[in-house]
Parts: structure tokens; C-alpha cells; sequence
């Protein structure tokens, strides 16, 4: 029920929020490097994230004053403190972007990427702490503290992860919404997200009327990593979100490659999906194929945790 709840008000509170940025003209600023088929999309609404995730809120504390609260409150709670505070990174970022546009500027990047990590270190380390004391220690042969600075590096990770995959219409909220259905039956937080994530892929399927932005794609790795290091759940983790791990593994092997060659690139272009596209596939095969790949990944790891692996 809560699930459908998200659903109907993100659609609605999307498409007043689409309205509004295309009065204001709060447009995205495409890359001009990138595919010349995304040069069509400068100037389309983005921040989308952020009527998403306020229907998450809305919900979530909803359901705490009804039937349909966590049954592991304080699991929930510091999910969904940990995934807004994400989200708002995010926005800041987002929202430095759009003022350059407004300003006649292209070359405004958002926050500097030494910001970003602090400022994303900082929610991860407080994360890890609150983890380390409410689920079981996914190292326990490591101290209660080094899991909790592990914990911190593999949300950051998925944050930043997610954030890569955001770069085809439809393709992160698809992403994302397959990978959270292996757990969302034990999380009503998961729950909210997958109903809000129907509401916003409404308007994100090709050709996309809004983008997510930073708000909702660092937001969203956030919120799939938290639920499976709450629930005990780490190592599925690299599994389900394959194709993000993917993306930021692309971006990585093409920047060392990059610095150990001297300047040559070991893909056509990163993250992984401009590789593919720039290689003659259509955005709606680089879309099908990877919620294809996601939706087996979301399947075997259903399998290994009803096994209890």
C-alpha cells in the first residue's frame, strides 16, 4: 500500500515540479564532449531527485503514524536520514549547476569532486557508525570501527556508482527499482522507493521530460546500499548492483589506463553506457539490455538471500 502511496504522489508532485522548471528554466547542461545524440537533451529539466525523494519523506513519516511502519524503526530511521542527506549533496551540486546555466554559463561541473567526497565521507562515516550497531557486522573479524569505516566506503561507492549509471533515459530508475525487489518486502523505506520510482520513470522513459540529477541518483545508491547493509545483506550488494559497479569500474580503469598509456583510452568513452552508445547501440538497446542484465542480477541474488547466503 505504501509502495502505491509513493507512486501516486511523486508522480503528482514530479509533474508540478516539471511545470515549475520549465517556467524557470532550470534546465540540464549536456556535455558537449558526449554523444552528439544527447546534445538534444541540454536545457531539459532536471533535479527531479528532489520531488522524488520529498515523496519518500512524505510517505515514510505517513507510515510511521499508521500501520504500515518499519518493523525496525530505528533501521529505518537512519536510512532514511542517511539517504536524504545524500540527496542533499546532491541538490547542492544540482543547484550550482542550474545557476551557471541561468548565468550564460557552460563550464560550471557542480561541486568540485574533493568537496563532494568530503562532504559524502561524512554522511557514510555517520552511516557506518549507526550500521555497526544496528546490523550484524558483515567482518567479524573486524572491529566494530572498521567495519563502520567499510560500511562508509561501500555507500560512498554506491552513491557515487548510481550517480554514473544516471546517463540514459529510464536507465537508473529501472536499475534501481530491480535492484531493491530482492529486499523490499523487509523494508518499507524500499517499499515508498520503488512506488516513487514509478511515479518518476512516468516522466523519465525516452524521451525523458525530467532528469533524476545528482538529488536523486546519489540519493538512490544510497538508499540500495543502506538497505542491504542494514539487513545483513553486504555482499549481495556487488551483485545486484552490477551494472553502477560496472559504470564506476569503467571510469576508474579508464582514468589509470589513461595516465599509465600517456593519453589513450581503453573505452570508447565513459561512464560504460557512452562506451556502447558511441559504439552504434541505440539508447533503448543500452536501456533494455542493461535492466536485462539487472533483472537476472535481481534474481540470482533473491535466490542466494532466501537461502540465506
Amino acid at each position: 500500500m505504501i509502495g502505491a502511496w509513493g507512486a501516486l504522489l511523486s508522480w503528482l508532485l514530479i509533474g508540478i515540479f516539471l511545470g515549475v522548471s520549465r517556467r524557470r528554466g532550470w534546465g540540464q547542461t549536456v556535455r558537449l564532449d558526449g554523444p552528439k545524440t544527447h546534445l538534444g537533451k541540454d536545457g531539459t529539466p532536471t533535479m527531479g531527485g528532489l520531488p522524488l525523494l520529498l515523496a519518500v519523506a512524505l510517505v515514510w513519516a505517513a507510515s510511521r503514524f499508521g500501520s504500515a511502519g518499519s518493523v525496525h524503526p530505528t533501521r529505518s530511521l537512519v536510512l532514511m536520514l542517511t539517504t536524504l542527506l545524500m540527496g542533499a549533496v546532491g541538490l547542492l551540486d544540482d543547484t550550482l549547476i542550474v545557476r551557471a546555466r541561468l548565468a550564460g554559463r557552460r563550464t560550471s561541473t557542480g561541486l568540485r569532486a574533493r568537496e563532494k567526497l568530503a562532504l559524502q565521507g561524512v554522511i557514510g562515516l555517520l552511516f557506518g557508525l549507526a550500521a555497526s550497531q544496528l546490523a550484524p557486522l558483515p567482518w567479524p573479524a573486524v572491529s566494530p570501527l572498521g567495519n563502520a569505516l567499510l560500511e562508509a566506503v561501500i555507500l560512498v561507492g554506491s552513491a557515487n556508482a548510481f550517480n554514473f549509471t544516471d546517463g540514459v533515459d529510464g536507465l537508473l530508475g529501472g536499475v534501481t527499482a530491480l535492484a531493491l525487489l530482492p529486499l523490499a518486502a523487509s523494508s518499507a523505506v524500499g517499499q515508498i522507493l520503488l512506488g516513487t520510482l514509478v511515479g518518476f520513470l512516468w516522466f523519465n522513459l525516452p524521451k525523458a521530460s525530467i532528469f533524476m540529477g545528482d538529488t536523486g541518483s546519489q540519493a538512490l545508491g544510497t538508499a540500495v546500499a543502506g538497505i542491504y547493509i542494514l539487513h545483513g545483506h553486504t555482499f549481495s550488494l556487488p551483485l545486484v548492483a552490477i551494472i553502477p559497479l560496472a559504470e564506476i569500474l569503467s571510469v576508474i580503469a579508464q582514468v589509470l589506463y589513461f595516465r599509465w598509456s600517456g593519453g589513450k583510452r581503453l573505452l570508447r568513452m565513459t561512464p560504460l553506457h557512452h562506451h556502447f552508445e558511441l559504439g552504434g547501440w541505440a539508447e533503448s538497446k543500452v536501456l533494455a539490455r542493461f535492466w536485462m542484465i539487472t533483472a537476472l542480477a535481481a534474481l540470482l541474488t533473491w535466490g542466494l538471500i532466501g537461502k540465506g547466503l
